[in-house]
């Protein structure tokens, strides 16, 4: 893939002001340029099928998707778009989901100041962008767990999203409607998962859902 003399952005954040600074920041670079904007994981899938981008930013805490599940569904339908995934947490599980998920980077918002423009150049050229403590955490598991086991998680991304959805409060027929599945079938992933993880009710999938970040306290 060539990389464009000027590459269009999507990108996507529920907090306003975050996304209104990033643009700045990226807008003030002369190859790269930020056309769309989302500010929750499901829109951000809809521009980035809609829209002729070469990048998508993912903050990787949104509302309805999440980053990692928008970057999956992206992955999935346009695997030549490359994708960043934007977070506020240093985290290895996330890290791993990202990469997982076909993002070619990962980003601290932190560090965003220093470190996007260079992530985004890279990803643009089909490199990867690790900051420097992910580094340690894969060669860490690259040497503990070899290259083919990194961390499961025990749903499925279907089930994810729909964890998340309901930890949202959001009805059976709205997630129905999110995610493009029936009302049933809902109900059946819902009752899988509970199974699965052991759980009795959606006061247990909220805290869940809670610990492993798909949704915020």
């Amino acid at each position: 893939m060539t990389t464009p003399l000027t590459a269009k952005l999507l990108l996507a954040d529920d907090h306003a002001i975050v996304r209104h600074g990033l643009r700045l920041m990226l807008d003030e670079e002369p190859d790269l340029a930020v056309v769309a904007e989302a500010s929750d994981g499901a829109q951000a899938v809809e521009l980035g099928l809609s829209e002729e981008l070469d990048l998508a930013i993912l903050d990787v805490s949104m509302p309805r998707l999440t980053g990692i599940q928008a970057a999956r569904q992206l992955t999935a339908q346009r695997p030549h778009l490359r994708i960043l995934i934007l977070s506020m947490h240093d985290n290895e599980q996330f890290f791993f989901e990202a990469l997982r998920a076909g993002a070619s980077g990962y980003v601290l918002k932190s560090a965003a100041h220093d470190d996007l423009v260079s992530a985004c150049r890279a990803a643009l050229r089909g490199e990867p962008f690790v900051y420097p403590r992910a580094i340690a955490a894969l060669i860490r598991e690259y040497l503990e767990r070899g290259p083919e086991q990194l961390p499961e998680d025990p749903l499925t991304p279907r089930e994810s999203e729909i964890v998340k959805l309901i930890a949202e409060g959001h009805t059976s027929k709205e997630i129905g409607e999110t995610l493009f599945i029936t009302e049933k079938t809902v109900e059946r992933h819902r009752s899988n998962v509970l199974e699965k993880l052991g759980l009795r009710d959606r006061v247990a999938l909220t805290r869940y859902a809670v610990r492993r970040g798909l949704v915020e306290p």
